[in-house]
């Protein structure tokens, strides 16, 4: 169910910030503290732990996990976030620490010539857990379904295939339309980003159909499918035929849906759980500051903002977009929302990346509220209205920031009225259907700038839920996607900072905080910034 702020609420002014610093204060409890005297935000052990310092694996014992949303699907072809579903299916290949595609289930992905045709070797040990194999016909048969199915988030990547063909056995050769020097990330990408690379057994969809290997799965990583009460817990045990030989170490995976923010921190702070995916910054700041814990994140590329509907009104108008962007003080939300440790985003891209340049900051709108006044001024001139809907989930920092942003925009004539859902229901009835005139999002961090921008600001890319459009941005990210030469590729995504900042596709205000919280006793983890984690190396101290 969605709920609106009451009505004494949306008639606050800017006085609200300071009540919204304490809110949020007083509700992340004692022993998180702020800014200079209390932890501080940074990279930890962004991509796991250090394998070889760990001492000897122990076997044996159930990993219990908390996700923030319910999971929708298992089926690769299906857009929902899955913090299960590589240790069902693992992936023919995996990210490194730079971005860069490696050998993992495949054993190998060349081209041989410069990025027009791709061939991918299989290892013949690996077999899914239904005992057949993981072969160049069932590569072949998943990649098709992404192919077949618009809706899927991986067709945009798979219909740059020619054609497929096995050599043989364990060899598949993909012809493109078009060279491309990113075609192997597609096979190492993030579950909820689209990954060409999670398989799924051609035996289990021929007698389960799409339905059935939805809610119950069968692939080839560590552990297999139990059982699934949804809103409960899924359970999992340990694949006893899995292609590494004496892993996994973990006899069981439990996994239990926990969408509220505090619910969810505190299962980890008293035991219940193990881990925990955080999608918030309060998460992050108190699990760092607490030494019984281990954190996990990295800031990567991607970012907290604010959709813009660009197809209806107001926001189909760039004076109100930047009204927006210029009425949002960050120093003020830093205060309130992010205890002093605010990483401020003007771009997709971090200013520590080759993408962000000192002409696409300067062209992103400073806080400047009297230029924001006039902004709105002329747009209700002109007979518009400033009166808006802003939707977002019902996680208690999210609610605190809303109250924020309303107090922000109505000090520069904009009039909000806040809806709030749960996150399943926020990300698949308001954003995925465009039902928004603005809408709060949580996008980063990611490992690689493909695919997060390109889905982001491309035409009808899949999570450009404003319906931004601007043909040169999509030429720079096509460009991005094809070239195998490093500096062109920079060129293309400066280019595309540079647009989008200039275009206020969307209103950034911070970084993005995903991270995943452990017990000291976790060990093993291996992970991308997206939170994404390969189980079968992690074991219990225990």
């Amino acid at each position: 169910m969605n709920r609106s702020l009451p009505r004494r609420w949306r008639t606050r002014a800017a006085v609200a910030v300071l009540a919204v610093g304490t809110l949020v204060l007083s509700a992340c409890g004692s022993n998180t503290g702020g800014g200079a005297n209390g932890p501080q935000l940074r990279t930890v052990n962004p991509f796991g732990d250090n394998l070889t310092s760990e001492g000897t694996a122990k076997n044996g014992g159930t990993l219990i996990l908390a996700e923030d949303r319910e999971i929708v699907s298992f089926d690769p072809t299906v857009q929902n976030s899955n913090m299960a579903a590589l240790a069902v299916y693992d992936s023919l290949l995996k990210l490194d620490d730079k971005g860069i595609p490696q050998p993992y289930m495949a054993k190998s992905m060349d081209t041989i010539d410069n990025g027009t045709t791709w061939r991918m070797g299989l290892r013949p040990e690996v077999k899914f857990s239904d005992g057949t194999p993981l072969d160049a016909q069932a590569v072949i048969t998943n990649v098709q379904r992404h192919i077949d199915k618009k809706s899927s988030p991986s067709n945009r990547y798979a219909v740059v295939i020619a054609s497929m063909r096995a050599v043989d056995p364990t060899t598949v050769e993909f012809t493109l339309k078009n060279p491309s020097g990113t075609f192997p990330q597609l096979f190492a990408l993030p579950f909820s980003s689209g990954n060409l690379g999670t398989i799924v057994s051609p035996k289990a969809l021929q007698e389960k159909g799409e339905a059935g290997i939805a809610k119950e799965p069968v692939g080839a990583g560590p552990f297999m499918f139990t059982s699934w009460v949804r809103d409960s817990k899924l359970t999992m045990t340990k694949n006893p035929n899995y292609w590494q030989q004496g892993l996994p170490h973990l006899d069981g995976l439990e996994f239990r849906p926990l969408p509220d923010t505090e619910t969810r921190y505190a299962s980890i702070e008293n035991g219940d759980v193990d881990v925990v995916f955080g999608g918030y910054h309060t998460e992050l700041i108190r699990g760092l500051g607490n030494p019984n814990l281990k954190v996990y994140y990295g800031t990567g590329n991607g970012a907290e903002y604010i959709y813009f509907n660009q197809k209806k009104a107001p926001f189909d108008d760039r004076r109100m977009r930047e009204a927006v962007v210029r009425a949002i003080d960050l120093d003020a939300l830093a205060a309130s929302q992010y205890r002093g440790q605010m990483g401020r985003a003007d771009g997709y891209f971090g200013d520590d990346t080759p993408y962000s340049t000192e002409q696409s900051r300067d062209a992103w709108p400073s806080f400047d509220l009297e230029k924001a006044k006039q902004l709105v001024a002329d747009y209700k001139a002109s007979g518009g209205s400033a009166t808006v809907q802003y939707k977002t989930t019902n996680a208690p920092n999210r609610v605190a920031f809303a109250e924020f942003l309303q107090a922000q925009l109505k000090a520069a004539g904009i009039d909000i009225d806040v809806q709030f859902y749960d996150l399943a229901q926020y990300s698949s009835s308001v954003v995925q259907s465009r039902d928004f005139q603005i809408a709060g999002w949580v996008g980063g961090p990611t490992d690689t700038p493909f695919p997060g921008a390109y889905n982001l600001f491309h035409s009808g890319g899949s999570t450009n839920y404003g319906d931004y459009s601007n043909p040169q941005v999509d030429a720079a990210l096509d460009t991005a996607v094809s070239t195998t030469d490093p500096d062109e590729l920079n060129k293309a995504y400066q280019q595309v900072q540079q647009l989008t900042n200039e275009d206020l596709a969307v209103a950034y205000y911070s970084r993005g905080y995903l991270s995943t919280i452990a017990k000291p006793e976790v060990k093993g983890m291996q992970r991308y910034l997206t939170r994404d984690t390969f189980f079968a190396n992690m074991w219990l101290d225990r």
